[in-house]
């Protein structure tokens, strides 16, 4: 769940709410609270900012998993599946896209501009396998590299893991990560 909450907004109320009651003891001559809000409230506020600046905001599921897959995920999900899951679908801080370094580390990030972005992902069955599919805008890179990296893709998310690469539209790029069952 806290994944699932932005800890810069936490940080931008609670600050924002302790400054003011900072500001309010001071105008009535409350000392102790007018500290305490100055003290906790102004840090917690820039804090807040700082990290909105930095945030990365969580990859939405393109749609909803059905109750078959959520059973087949408990029984044959990988433990990178699993990761790749939470990381991309909670708040990231201090990064620039989802899965960057991964991109980068497969060759499939020649530069910040020219980096696939993922854009939604979604839990399915394929052939009765729990699969992970992360759909990429990938404007910049072709799909032939893509299937070029296909083994190394494998290898890099694997073992227990087989992928499978489509392209539903000219600039998209879908990564199927499909457990192999043992």
């Amino acid at each position: 769940m806290l994944g699932q909450t932005s800890l810069a907004t936490l940080g931008l109320w609670i600050g924002s709410i302790l400054t003011i009651v900072g500001v309010f003891a001071y105008a009535t001559d409350n000392a102790t609270l007018n500290l305490a809000g100055f003290f906790y409230g102004i840090p917690l506020l820039l804090g807040g900012l700082a990290l909105k600046a930095a945030e990365l905001k969580p990859v939405p599921f393109s749609q909803p998993t059905p109750p078959s897959v959520l059973a087949l995920r408990e029984k044959q999900a990988t433990s990178i599946q699993n990761q790749i899951r939470k990381d991309v679908t909670r708040f990231r801080y201090a990064q620039q896209a989802h899965l960057e370094e991964s991109l980068r580390r497969l060759g499939l990030s020649p530069s910040n501009e020219e980096r696939p972005v993922l854009s939604a992902v979604r839990e399915s069955e394929i052939s009765g396998a729990y699969a992970l599919i992360l759909e990429f805008d990938s404007p910049f890179i072709p799909f032939q590299v893509w299937q070029q990296k296909r083994e190394k893709i494998e290898k890099f998310f694997g073992p227990g893991v087989r992928v499978e690469l489509t392209q539903p539209s000219e600039k998209r790029v879908e990564v199927a990560l499909i457990a192999v069952p043992n």
